[in-house]
């Protein structure tokens, strides 16, 4: 059996938090970002940002957590409160990435479950995550976790032109029923 875990993240791992994003967004989303979008991005920054996440969040329910294959960062997601307008008790889950190569080990399954017990530790009731339109591979993976499309939609200004997204959601019930696989039917 692998030895695979989740942690909180270390501000030792923003490097590679910040290469695993880019490199994942630059092979998941180059037919949905222009070019020069993806060329732009800086491993430098990146890294800083999620230094700073790590080491400043907004909020003490704010998140960035790690999977671990052995003692390799190989994945990560960040969740915490939802910005305004969305009403209290709602988790962001932005973003979720597990680097390619490491995919279908259950990495994004485990990270996904330890944003949903941050959340309802921190008594949140509802989750939300924005995904590219045509993120059909992370739209696969929240739908089988029992997230579903809402019908809300947003344009993000890249720069280089509009990146449309959907919005899925799910609700954090504790129990929820065993057959009910709708939109907001149980946590993932």
């Amino acid at each position: 059996m692998a030895d695979v875990s989740v942690r909180p993240a270390r501000a030792g791992d923003a490097a590679e938090i910040g290469r695993i994003q880019i490199d994942t967004w630059r092979t998941g989303y180059a037919a949905l970002l222009a070019p020069a979008v993806l060329e732009a991005l800086s491993a430098q920054y990146a890294a800083a940002a999620w230094r700073d996440a790590v080491l400043q969040p907004p909020s003490g329910r704010h998140h960035v957590l790690v999977a671990l294959e052995q003692q390799r960062v190989v994945g990560f997601a960040a969740c915490g409160p939802a910005d305004d307008p969305e009403p209290a008790g709602t988790l962001s889950v932005n973003p979720l990435l597990v680097e390619p190569r490491w995919g279908r080990r259950g990495h994004g399954s485990r990270l996904l479950a330890a944003c949903v017990d941050h959340a309802r530790a921190d008594g949140m009731t509802r989750a939300i995550v924005w995904l590219p339109e045509g993120d059909n591979a992370s739209r696969t993976f929240f739908t089988s976790a029992g997230w579903g499309q809402d019908g809300m939609t947003r344009g993000l200004d890249t720069g280089a032109g509009e990146l449309r997204e959907i919005r899925l959601t799910v609700l954090l019930d504790d129990d929820p029923p065993a057959d009910d696989a709708r939109t907001g039917g149980g946590a993932p």
